[in-house]
């Protein structure tokens, strides 16, 4: 998180856009230091977002296999549940670390895009998602969630998000 120097201190990245992810210094700085904030308690943060999405679509939760049959409200305390969301946590994390990686993040995020294509998943499906994402952050992080930081995180999925469609889509049918 920032320091009150980094507010006196300015990072002379800050306003320079890098052409390779479409975000400037201060933006990937703005989401490293959010999800720093969330990733501290990633099941908890992976529970949310995933039961706010099911909860919100419920057309979706009958998708997944392992879990159609179990009640929403029962799903935050199933270990196998926790678990499934710890993953999406682990590659997210790991797709924001390489932010000044572009090569490495399209490489996380194509995996992810194999998997779910392999599952049928959907284009609106992840769209969806962002949704959700971005509302269980503006609860999670509150006065931190300023517009300016909802602008990157919304750039910041939109970028992860066409990385897994690149690949999802080729098993698509």
């Amino acid at each position: 998180m920032g320091s009150v120097l980094s507010y006196f201190v300015r990072d002379p990245d800050d306003h320079v856009l890098d052409s390779a992810c479409g975000l400037t210094g201060r933006e990937k700085r703005l989401v490293r230091e959010t999800w720093s904030v969330l990733r501290v308690n990633s099941i908890n943060t992976g529970v949310a977002i995933m039961t706010s999405y099911f909860k919100k679509y419920p057309q979706y939760h009958r998708v997944f296999i392992a879990f159609k049959d179990i009640p929403v409200d029962e799903l935050p305390a199933n270990k196998k549940f926790q678990a499934h969301c710890q993953n999406i946590m682990s590659t997210l994390s790991n797709a924001f670390d390489a932010l000044n990686d572009i090569d490495l993040m399209e490489a996380i995020l194509h995996t992810a895009g194999e998997r779910h294509g392999r599952r049928g998943q959907t284009r609106q499906q992840f769209i969806d998602l962002k949704g959700v994402m971005l509302e269980v952050m503006r609860d999670a992080l509150k006065m931190k969630f300023s517009p300016e930081v909802e602008a990157a995180w919304g750039k910041t999925i939109d970028l992860a998000f066409s990385k897994i469609f690149e690949k999802f889509e080729d098993h698509a049918a």
